[in-house]
């Protein structure tokens, strides 16, 4: 669906001696249904990377193109943009309205969506999320999960073929990360659309189908969740944690246990345990 050919960016500073690329020829390419996680620590490109797939910024050189429509075809931006809806790591930067169903209407609305079709269209949206009961509410009565999820309705009612989710659980508590997460484990397995999640937060990636760690502006591993994790070693070089169950099982192995080294889940570590003699 979505296609990164040989892509570099830069920010332009005062200092344009010093100026580095925050994105250096990257190519990757993310399938049609895919949940694909993007990791790195901060300054490492992966939120440009998201928001030149949307098209807020466009490549240096290189090209993206998003259901085979480049993001430099000015002609095609906002066909681009509702096919692949972007979520913010701000919840509040994103609602524009003072009723939760008016902002979730706000999207399509412009779209020029039908009245009949953009009512169900939101109650859609809003049902997926989890959100219906809430549509009467305004928006700074709620959680910063339940924010969040709202932005995500947002979204939705755009009927987009992919979904990119800049570190939306970086302002939330644990109780609004596990609500979004949840919400986005939805939207991937029962809605079919495309994921491309953006965080720092090791956990909640490893039900994804693959992983892309960035460092500098490239991509400095790439994989399954269990292929990614096991390298321990390297993601803490690179400055990123792997689960907790992930590093237990490799300090076990450091200290002579025989196990397997890409455990992602408690239960399986455990069964590794019961097997030790």
């Amino acid at each position: 669906m979505i296609k990164i050919e040989n892509v570099s960016f830069k920010y332009h500073s005062i200092d344009e001696e010093n100026e580095t690329l925050a994105v250096d020829s990257v190519s990757l390419n993310i399938e049609r249904g895919e949940f694909l996680a993007v990791l790195g620590h901060n300054g490492s490109g992966k939120s440009t990377l998201a928001s030149m797939i949307n098209g807020l910024n466009l490549p240096l050189s290189g090209d993206i193109f998003v259901n085979e429509m480049n993001t430099k075809d000015e002609k095609h931006i906002w066909d681009i943009r509702e096919k692949a809806g972007m979520v913010f790591q701000n919840p509040d930067n994103q609602i524009v309205a003072t009723i939760v169903e008016e902002d979730v209407a706000f999207g399509p609305e412009n779209l020029g969506v039908e009245r009949t079709e953009l009512r169900r269209r939101v109650d859609n949206a809003l049902e997926v999320v989890g959100m219906t009961e809430y549509k009467d509410r305004a928006p700074h009565q709620l959680s910063g999960g339940q924010k969040q999820r709202v932005a995500i309705a947002g979204i939705l009612a755009m009927n987009p073929d992919c979904i990119i989710l800049d570190e939306p659980t970086a302002m939330l508590d644990p109780i609004g990360r596990r609500e979004v997460i949840d919400t986005i484990k939805k939207l991937h397995s029962e809605e079919n659309k495309t994921i491309v999640l953006i965080t720092h937060y090791m956990d909640e990636v490893v039900d994804a189908d693959r992983v892309v760690v960035m460092e500098k502006g490239k991509i400095a591993l790439e994989g399954t969740p269990r292929e990614v994790f096991a390298n321990v070693e390297i993601m803490k070089k690179l400055g990123l944690d792997v689960p907790q169950v992930t590093e237990l099982a490799h300090d076990l192995n450091l200290d002579g246990y025989n196990i397997k080294s890409d455990v992602l889940h408690i239960d399986e570590l455990v069964d590794e345990i019961c097997l030790l003699k």
